[in-house]
């Protein structure tokens, strides 16, 4: 069977540059066989008279490059362009979803955990979020526009000619707090290198937690803290599988639906392996990956990004765990 399709869902706020840098990935000549699904969807059906009675209109670019608007719920949307692409009607490796900059990209990461063969036709291997330097501070006054950048494994800054570097620090400083995870890098007017923004593998069962998780350590908020924010858990004592488990499940069923990325690399008490494990909101897996190293220091580290965590409780919870 061939490999899954690999899907990248790009949100970011109103006027973030979304079309841009969709405009840049269609017109680029770098020979991948890209397909962009430009953001229609919705739960309630649109007149079909408006539609032409097209659920998904189609066109091909002189790159190879495969544009869709879709104006159905997303679900059905894939199954119709796998129909398309097993029909030989269209040719594409990867897939590209815009969100509407009101839209909260949780359900559409859903999308490919919640249904069988979704799961083995598409894997989702990032989620790119825009966030406009020079309108920022007005845009993270909602909670959507935290949410996004909290959901985000690489933080794309459009604009930054528009403020000064100061400015600019602040900022990143501010996005890191909700999001420790995801690097921040700069979008020049829709141009960024594509090694930047595909094969991510954010939803990969891997040990790499982040490197923004090794930066300096950054400066308290200024003002009142927002909503979304990153809370990371180390120990250097071994943790007991049952207690972890235990402190997990009662922290997915008291918080689940706040918990909106986290992804954890552990020392398990008895097993020379480190445990990986991922999820999003109420959906995780994890495994063992590689052997710790005779020489290494074996460390837990466990990442939250989530929506007014207790963190002291957290805390509390995780040290419980060690052994």
């Amino acid at each position: 069977m061939s490999q899954p399709i690999p899907v990248t869902v790009l949100s970011g706020f109103l006027g973030a540059g979304k079309t841009t840098l969709l405009r840049h990935l269609l017109q680029a000549e770098h020979g991948l066989k890209l397909a962009v699904i430009e953001n229609e969807f919705s739960d309630t059906p649109i007149d079909s008279q408006l539609l032409g009675g097209a659920p998904v209109e189609v066109m091909t670019l002189a790159n190879g490059c495969v544009c869709c608007s879709i104006h159905v719920e997303l679900e059905r949307a894939l199954y119709l362009l796998l129909d398309k692409l097993d029909s030989g009607e269209l040719a594409f490796d990867r897939l590209v979803i815009e969100c509407t900059g009101l839209a909260d990209p949780a359900p559409v990461a859903q999308t490919f955990f919640a249904d069988d063969e979704l799961c083995s036709r598409y894997v989702l291997d990032g989620i790119l979020t825009l966030v406009d330097a020079a309108n920022a501070e007005r845009h993270l006054q909602e909670p959507i526009a935290q949410a996004q950048v909290g959901f985000a494994d690489r933080i794309l800054l459009s604009k930054t000619d528009l403020v000064d570097a100061a400015h600019v620090e602040a900022l990143s400083q501010r996005l890191q707090r909700i999001n420790r995870r995801a690097p921040i890098r700069v979008v020049e007017h829709g141009c960024i290198d594509l090694a930047e923004l595909l094969d991510i593998r954010g939803f990969n069962l891997n040990a790499d937690i982040g490197p923004a998780l090794t930066l300096r350590p950054l400066l308290p908020a200024a003002s009142t803290p927002d909503r979304i924010a990153t809370l990371v858990l180390k120990s250097d004592k071994p943790l007991d599988l049952d207690r972890l488990s235990a402190f997990m499940e009662r922290l997915l069923d008291e918080h689940g639906n706040s918990l909106l990325r986290y992804k954890g690399v552990l020392s398990v008490a008895g097993e020379d392996r480190r445990m990986v494990f991922q999820g999003v909101l109420r959906l995780y897996g994890f495994d063992y990956d590689s052997p710790w190293a005779a020489d290494e220091v074996r460390e837990s580290v466990l990442v939250f990004i989530g929506d007014n965590l207790p963190e002291a409780q957290i805390r509390q919870g995780f040290a419980e765990a060690t052994h």
